[in-house]
């Protein structure tokens, strides 16, 4: 019988007992007969309403134990779900307020770029995580989850993992694993202002990034069922761990390709200074364009600066300005047998090993070739740098990338101004190592 049913009829019974008592009380009158008749009446009365109230009772407990068992169940089930997607690489997709408390509103502030800024979050469950919020987005919803599904489900080690993203109305955010040493660039570039004592990297951990790096893209490139071109490798976009592993992150600019694709054309600018020629030129773009970009990336590891500085000449706008050009630099230095001048003078003399420096700077120069045909490609280039495959000799690149400099704004890059540092240093520039000067003069760009 169900609940209901059930008090239905004792409400029935109540109403019958309590309708007889007023029938004999009007037949029978205040007799002995009525009261004993009565006393049963009530007794039976409390009886059914007693039961009433611990039925009642008794099914309530029933129902909250049951719903207690469904929310747990339900719980349980979550943890199993979210369990298997993370061990699958699946990306979970986060609430937008449970994002905005994981970084308290947005305000641990990692770092800021020109499309996205990183805050440090903390989850629910304890674990550390940088949410990297998108400022705008060409694609549209479809493609957003498309790419992230894609990005998510690569697994390797050299790879930032992308625990998930939520798109929101309107909001579009990713969240990576956090890693505890920062970007590349604060471990080998020297620091300004409150940044001047920043600590040194090692070049034998330098050595280590950029197999570190090579594998990583490599494993991109040829590993995934996708191709995936990084397209904005730089030391920004190379993350240290607390073991200073490199971890290759921001998949921000990445383009899928399917395995039959050599080539694709696109609209997407990465950073200046990392861009190879056929990019600038809108040629389009292959992994090639990742091996350039990785050439110049290694260059700076070993001269601890950046490839691409303008100097300044004299005082205010009179003096004018020309770029500093380091691979030309280390291309003059390897020709007359002086290559370890190149070499980051912040670093012991004793602490470098000369083979590693010409490795790095042998395989940069293949990978920053003119032509993408003569790079090699990723793969091969983890073998060179693990001595598995022999290295020739590059042929010296012609760097007619460093022409097209010109044509844009020269803001974004590092400036030096040369009288001040002539007179502070002894004629050598801060940061920049003591050898051949080249640079190119400002000027207008000549298509080809």
């Amino acid at each position: 019988m169900g609940n209901k049913a059930f008090t239905i009829l004792v409400s029935l019974a109540l109403i019958v007992l309590l309708v007889a008592v007023i029938v004999l009380r009007v037949y029978l009158g205040a007799t002995t007969t009525f009261f004993a008749i009565a006393a049963v009446d009530w007794a039976a009365q409390i009886i059914l309403f007693s039961w009433i109230i611990v039925r009642s009772v008794k099914e309530r407990r029933r129902q909250r134990r049951l719903m207690e068992s469904v929310v747990e169940n339900e719980h349980r089930l979550r943890v199993e779900y979210s369990f298997l997607r993370k061990v699958a690489g699946l990306p979970t997709k986060f609430r937008y307020r449970a994002l905005q408390d994981a970084t308290d509103n947005f305000s641990a502030l990692l770092g800021r770029g020109a499309s996205a800024s990183v805050f440090k979050g903390i989850l629910d469950d304890g674990s550390p995580v940088a949410v990297k919020r998108i400022h705008g987005s060409e694609h549209g919803q479809k493609d957003f989850q498309s790419e992230v599904m894609a990005i998510a489900s690569v697994q390797h080690i050299n790879l930032v993992r992308l625990l998930g993203y939520c798109l929101e109305n309107g909001h579009r955010l990713l969240v990576y694993e956090f890693i505890p040493n920062g970007s590349l660039d604060t471990w080998i570039f020297p620091g300004e202002g409150r940044n001047a004592l920043r600590r040194v990297l090692p070049m034998d951990t330098r050595f280590a990034v950029a197999v570190d790096v090579a594998k990583a893209l490599a494993y991109l490139h040829e590993d995934c069922r996708k191709k995936i071109l990084h397209l904005d490798v730089k030391p920004e976009n190379i993350l240290l761990d607390d073991c200073f592993q490199a971890r290759v992150t921001d998949f921000g600019l990445s383009k899928l390709m399917g395995r039959d694709e050599s080539q694709i054309v696109t609209t997407v600018r990465g950073t200046k200074g990392y861009l190879a020629p056929e990019w600038l030129l809108e040629n389009g773009i292959s992994e090639k364009c990742d091996v350039y970009s990785y050439g110049m990336v290694l260059l700076e590891l070993v001269g601890g600066r950046r490839n691409v500085v303008a100097v300044r000449n004299g005082e205010g706008n009179s003096g004018g300005r020309r770029w500093s050009i380091f691979p030309k630099i280390v291309m003059q230095n390897l020709r007359e047998g002086k290559l370890m001048e190149v070499v980051d003078q912040r670093l012991p003399s004793a602490s470098v090993d000369e083979r590693q420096v010409t490795t790095l700077v042998n395989v940069a120069l293949w990978c920053i070739q003119e032509k993408p045909r003569l790079r090699p490609s990723m793969s091969l280039v983890v073998e060179m740098l693990q001595g598995r495959a022999r290295i020739d000799r590059p042929p010296e690149p012609d760097m007619s990338v460093a022409d097209l400099l010109a044509d844009d704004e020269d803001d974004d890059y590092p400036h030096i101004d040369q009288r001040q540092n002539a007179s502070s240093s002894g004629g050598s520039s801060a940061g920049l190592p003591q050898a051949a000067s080249f640079s190119v003069e400002l000027s207008a760009v000549i298509g080809r």
